[in-house]
């Protein structure tokens, strides 16, 4: 597995060989030694799937677990446009983004460190993400930022209007959850 930081701190691109044939392909996207050899600590608490269909955009959620929360993901159906926020007060790179392109036929899984937002974008009919937490799911730690606020300025790729839940189409901008104190620290 090739470990490559992402312009995020504490953000990886992890690629990993994909083996095909005339039966299809297969790929392995979690070695716990493989990111341990690597510096890596992720203990994975939880794992999570989720499917969805094009132009759906999921986020951005992010958790104020006090352990915190990383989460390794990965596309295992479609593509996807995977996207992390810097949302850590005290970041140097706080509000930045990154896309990555992810799709189950491809290397790449994403690293993302506790207290940075994650979202994504559908681009094929339908996709499916594989999720693994480093903690479990608690509803009143788990909170949301607006996926459209223009201080972030994210560029989704949509063909026609995103399909968004509730909870997503009135989430708070960054600004709000920032003078309400509800953004994590940067360690």
């Amino acid at each position: 597995m090739k470990v490559v930081e992402l312009s995020i701190p504490g953000a990886y691109l992890l690629e990993s060989p994909v083996w095909g044939d005339e039966r299809g392909f297969f790929r392995e996207w979690f070695k716990a030694g493989e990111l341990a050899s690597a510096g890596l600590d992720f203990e994975p608490r939880q794992a999570n799937f989720s499917s969805s269909v094009r132009d759906v955009v999921r986020g951005l959620h992010y958790s104020l677990a006090p352990e915190g929360q990383s989460k390794l993901v990965t596309c295992v159906a479609g593509e996807v446009d995977d996207v992390i926020v810097d949302i850590r007060t005290g970041s140097p790179t706080f509000g930045a983004h990154e896309v990555v392109r992810l799709a189950a036929n491809a290397p790449h899984a994403v690293l993302l460190p506790g207290g940075a937002a994650h979202g994504f974008v559908v681009r094929s009919e339908c996709a499916g993400l594989a999720y693994l937490l480093s903690s479990p799911y608690n509803a009143q730690l788990e909170l949301e930022i607006d996926p459209f606020d223009a201080e972030l300025d994210i560029a989704w790729d949509l063909r026609r209007p995103a399909v968004l839940s509730d909870k997503d189409r009135d989430a708070a901008s960054l600004e709000q959850r920032r003078r309400a104190g509800e953004l994590p620290a940067f360690a």
